[in-house]
């Protein structure tokens, strides 16, 4: 406990730097948006009409194409999260191998891969194997189309609530893969370029919080409009409210202990909200999303005032011009170091760039633990599941916890896991967080050892990775076929589905001869 301890304290200690903006003098936090006059009307939702308005500015966002560049930890080269055997582009060193054995069951077993920029985020949303390809409807609320397009603001106003229900594969066709991605309209008034919120979860989230958007300062924007997207969120459940509507497990704060709390009671009923119930520990599970902004907020430098935006869209000069860059990326990307340098100016590129890789390697190599620990619970459920033995008196009661503590831990480690700094938005929370994400899971194993009377503990002896090997390959198109169940301990607990032939290729319908 004290070597953690040390861990944690070193490396915060290492980044309280951030806090000191004295010398972030092109920071300017809290002067007004600057009004334009754009001629742009305002229900335009393309970002194509902006370029001739804001040349500069739309070149930057053109550089979010890229889909090559890679740092230490991520990059934006599509790789399979879950393929650490392979190399780019297929798969990448720093790759988690039992994502897929975590999410068995999910559609996220089925692909989960590095983003690339955002100008691609509806593209690589209408092809990826979560959504079902093989049928007319894609098995997913239209909720999932919230954060991959501004016509979210259109088709809210359409359907209202309405409109959360809907199969995800009713819009496939209803705009343009480019221009309606993410882009100039999600941020922008058109009209006069004002920061603005579209998101209905987060304008949700302000009005419960008693805020009025129109009192929020330039710099916090310059934060929320990023927080539209980069958070957990999860899809009401109908005894709750709108059915499928989306909303951010805030109420009680955003530390992962608080949204672990939250969701005990968001259910059916107002029981347990759950995503799904793994096959291999029948435990109901929540899929974390992409945590940044909660992960950031209390972090070094969101606690000093920093927003989003002074990192990941640094100022550059362009002709003369001062500009925020509409690159929306990483300041490890460059190799000036330019956007850390405008507070750290004192401390070269090269060190900056180290003590970021620093508390990635930290982060890294905790989430790993974690994760097989994860894995781990969920087998020692499994087979005390299926134990004949002696059991312990209060064996029910044992199980009930334990699979409780199986659905914490996962949920902690994927808390950091789904959040994309490797852990520098927060070295100390990323830490403790996975920590207790390791405690959880340990916890879950002991108690399911005890409710055999320890019948179990020699087939959970030894490496966990050759008693359940990583899932390497799975899709749709794979779960069609018996024998490839057999391949995989746990994937043999999963249902073979029906053979059928792919219906849908991106926003193209697929019919005769094309099927396949």
């Amino acid at each position: 406990m004290n070597k953690r301890m040390f861990s944690i304290g070193f490396v915060a200690a290492a980044l309280t730097g951030a806090a000191l903006l004295s010398g972030c003098s092109d920071v300017d936090t809290e002067l007004s948006t600057p009004k334009y006059k754009t001629g742009l009307a305002a229900d335009e939702l393309r970002s194509s009409p902006f370029k001739p308005v804001f040349p500069k500015q739309y070149a930057s966002f053109e550089q979010n194409d890229e889909s090559t560049v890679m740092t230490e930890y991520k990059g934006s080269v599509p790789y399979h999260k879950n393929d650490i055997t392979n190399p780019l582009p297929k798969g990448f060193k720093h790759a988690q191998p039992y994502l897929k054995n975590l999410w068995l069951g999910y559609p996220f077993m089925y692909e989960y891969n590095e983003a690339r920029g955002h100008t691609h985020a509806v593209e690589d949303f209408l092809n990826i194997d979560r959504i079902n390809r093989y049928a007319e409807k894609g098995g997913l609320p239209a909720t999932c189309w919230n954060c991959k397009t501004p016509k979210m603001m259109e088709w809210v106003k359409q359907y209202g609530n309405g409109f959360w229900t809907k199969d995800v594969n009713e819009f496939r066709t209803q705009l343009d893969a480019r221009d309606h991605s993410i882009g100039c309209p999600t941020c922008h008034d058109p009209r006069t370029m004002e920061l603005r919120l579209y998101s209905e979860p987060l304008k949700d989230w302000l009005k419960r919080s008693g805020r009025d958007v129109n009192t929020i300062s330039r710099n916090e924007m310059r934060t929320l409009v990023c927080a539209q997207c980069h958070v957990e969120y999860y899809f009401t459940h109908k005894d709750n409210g709108p059915a499928a509507r989306p909303v951010f497990p805030w109420d009680k704060g955003k530390n992962p202990e608080d949204i672990y709390q939250y969701y005990k009671n968001h259910g059916p009923k107002n029981g347990p909200f759950s995503d799904w119930v793994h096959p291999a520990s029948k435990t109901p599970m929540i899929k974390m999303q992409h945590p940044e902004y909660e992960t950031f907020i209390d972090g070094p430098h969101g606690a000093a005032g920093v927003s989003c935006a002074d990192c990941h869209m640094a100022y550059r000069k362009v002709d003369g011009q001062k500009i925020s860059s509409h690159w929306w990326t990483a300041p490890l990307k460059d190799p000036n170091m330019t956007a850390c340098r405008k507070c750290h100016a004192d401390k070269s590129p090269e060190y900056l760039r180290e003590r970021v890789i620093y508390t990635q390697k930290k982060t890294y190599d905790q989430l790993i633990k974690a994760q097989d620990l994860s894995v781990k619970a969920h087998e020692a459920v499994r087979l005390a599941d299926g134990y004949t033995g002696e059991k312990a008196a209060d064996y029910d009661a044992l199980m009930r916890e334990a699979r409780e503590m199986v659905r914490k831990g996962q949920l902690f480690w994927d808390y950091v896991s789904a959040e994309n700094s490797v852990g520098f938005h927060n070295p100390a929370k990323a830490l403790d967080t996975l920590m207790t994400s390791m405690e959880c899971s340990q916890k879950a194993v002991d108690l399911a050892e005890q409710a055999t009377r320890y019948g179990i503990s020699s087939a959970l002896a030894g490496d966990i990775r050759q008693i359940v090997p990583p899932i390497k390959e799975m899709s749709r198109k794979l779960q069609q076929d018996p024998a490839f169940l057999q391949t995989n301990p746990w994937l043999k607990l999963l249902p073979v589905l029906p053979k059928a032939d792919q219906v849908w290729d991106g926003q193209k319908k697929l019919t005769g001869a094309n099927a396949g």
